[in-house]
């Protein structure tokens, strides 16, 4: 059975590798695999090493006749039987080449919301006609769009992004260096400065903390340098205790040197790579629940779940694992242990063998 994946490998290398190395895993399980995605990828190395096939070529554009036709071009000298778009340039492009060809279109769906049955730029990616199967990244994203979705809706399925623990084994980053002193309680969130993410939420929170603990609050991801960020520092009663990292290719090990892991979004989340990479370094993670972070872990055993927007809710999880350092400990490393035992690479590549099986032969 042969597959083509279409995809952006431009990323960091931590960021491409959970989907890249799945991929690779499928040759185990029968799949012969090749990639279409810009020559300069990092990844394009690794790629060829383990005997992938890489096309040097992306779409620029979500509709670009160009595209279209060196996608139909290789699918038709490849013969292949499934072709698998990961982002909605690579769909849009596909859904066009395809036409006419005895080729099954996959597709991937990393987040909730944002896609109805109304609106008619769904159907230029996933709700269009020539697509066979969307593969979910969560359970929550599967349950989200299969409402939207014509006909046979068990052709939305999920396949999880698995990890290996071995992957990751940096150092810890000495927290100093943001002026966190030491011994100090340290709640770290990884997120980008945009409105799903829930920065306000986590700043509301921390004017629910005592005064007086030693809690810090280290702020790591792009954006934190506008004034509407610094406005709710200042606000906050711990203004001497928020610390700023800015954005960092380094965040795993920077969060790794933390206590606790918050993510506060609000909505539209899919599987939070931040959230697993706190888990596997052994950081206790608290996450709203929205989209697959609640899918992570299990309530009270490897995580704390709060509601989306709870600050209540928020500030007594930090104030539990702050009062009960060898709970905060023991979550940690359940929450690593569930990364390792539910979330592996292996199980993925798996698992997605499965559904590109099915989907050939029509078989769900």
């Amino acid at each position: 059975m042969k597959l083509l994946v279409i995809s952006s490998y431009k990323d960091t290398w931590n960021s491409v590798r959970p989907e890249a190395e799945m991929l690779i895993g499928l040759k185990e399980h029968g799949i012969e695999l090749e990639v279409m995605t810009q020559d300069d990828a990092e990844y394009v190395r690794r790629f060829e090493e383990m005997g992938v096939k890489v096309h040097p070529y992306h779409p620029k554009k979500k509709f670009s006749l160009a595209s279209i036709k060196y996608i139909r071009r290789v699918l038709k000298e490849g013969r292949f039987d499934a072709v698998y778009g990961f982002n909605n340039k690579a769909i849009c492009n596909t859904n066009f080449a395809a036409i006419g060809l005895p080729v099954k279109v996959l597709t991937y769906r990393g987040q909730t919301g944002n896609i109805e049955k109304w609106n008619p730029t769904g159907y230029l990616t996933h709700l269009n006609p020539r697509v066979d199967r969307i593969v979910c990244v969560a359970k929550a994203t599967e349950v989200d769009l299969r409402p939207q979705v014509w006909g046979n809706k068990n052709k939305v399925c999920t396949v999880y992004k698995g990890h290996d623990l071995a992957w990751y084994n940096d150092t810890p980053v000495d927290l100093s260096e943001f002026g966190i002193p030491e011994g100090a309680f340290v709640m770290g969130s990884v997120a980008n400065l945009r409105p799903r993410k829930g920065l306000p939420v986590l700043m509301e929170m921390t004017h629910q903390l005592p005064k007086d603990a030693n809690i810090h609050l280290l702020l790591v991801g792009g954006g934190m340098d506008k004034p509407e960020v610094q406005a709710m520092i200042d606000a906050s009663p711990m203004k001497g205790r928020i610390h700023l990292a800015g954005f960092r290719k380094d965040a795993p090990a920077i969060i790794a040197g933390c206590d606790v892991s918050i993510l506060a979004s609000t909505k539209r989340e899919g599987l939070p790579k931040t959230v697993i990479e706190a888990m596997v370094y052994g950081v206790a993670p608290i996450v709203s629940d929205t989209g697959g972070s609640a899918e992570l872990i299990e309530d009270g055993i490897s995580g704390i779940k709060i509601a989306p927007g709870d600050v209540k809710a928020m500030a007594e999880g930090v104030m539990r694992l702050f009062n009960d350092r060898e709970l905060c400990r023991a979550m940690g490393e359940n929450a690593r242990q569930r990364i390792g035992e539910h979330f592996n690479v292996a199980q993925s590549a798996r698992d997605l063998a499965k559904v590109i099986k099915d989907t050939v032969n029509g078989a769900f």
